[in-house]
Formats: structure tokens, C-alpha cells, sequence
């Protein structure tokens, strides 16, 4: 017999979320090989300068951009999940004080 509520239903694993440690690691992964990158291309710069001034501009370029782009996709977290609020209306009910016998309000 299966059950309606989504409660009992199990998580298959290609609908479960990264764990955050594996996603932290994959961030930082990508931040080292972008890094390296860049450090390829500041050596490459100062190698091929006397061959073409362009080329050696290009790398300089690429070694200028390379660590913003690491910066901006090392922080690329996923988005946080929204936690649905739960609506108790029963407990205003109980938490409101009863009204007066004599019908008089006071005003603060």
C-alpha cells in the first residue's frame, strides 16, 4: 500500500542537494585552477613580451581579469531553500484575552 503524504515518500539521490562540504571543495577547486591560470599567464607575459608586445598585452589582460573571475565564481553559493511558514491561526485564539462582561475598553 503507498502512502499520499509527500512525508513518507524517501529522497531519491538525484533530487538530493550537494552537501555543503563537497560543494566548498568544488568552489575551492575551481578557485586554485583559476589562480594557476593566472599565474601561467603573468610568466607567459613576461616570456613572450620581446616576441609580440599584443600577446604579451593579452596575457597581462588575462592575468589582470583572472582573479576577479575566481573571486566571483568561488563565492557562486547555491541558492538557500525557502522554509514555508506555518500558519496557526488556533493560537491567537487561545493566546487573545476574553472581552469584558461589562463592556468597557480601555484606551492606552
Amino acid at each position: 500500500m503507498r502512502r499520499s503524504s509527500s512525508a513518507g515518500e524517501p529522497v531519491l539521490i538525484t533530487t538530493a542537494p550537494e552537501s555543503s562540504e563537497d560543494e566548498y571543495d568544488r568552489r575551492r577547486k575551481k578557485y586554485a585552477i583559476m589562480m594557476t591560470l593566472r599565474a601561467v599567464c603573468v610568466i607567459v607575459a613576461a616570456t613572450t613580451y620581446r616576441v609580440s608586445i599584443w600577446l604579451a598585452l593579452a596575457f597581462v589582460v588575462g592575468g589582470m581579469v583572472l582573479p576577479w573571475c575566481a573571486v566571483i565564481i568561488a563565492n557562486d553559493r547555491p541558492a538557500k531553500r525557502r522554509q514555508q511558514l506555518t500558519y496557526r491561526p488556533d493560537l491567537r485564539s487561545e493566546r487573545a484575552l476574553p472581552a469584558g462582561e461589562d463592556g468597557r475598553t480601555v484606551d492606552g
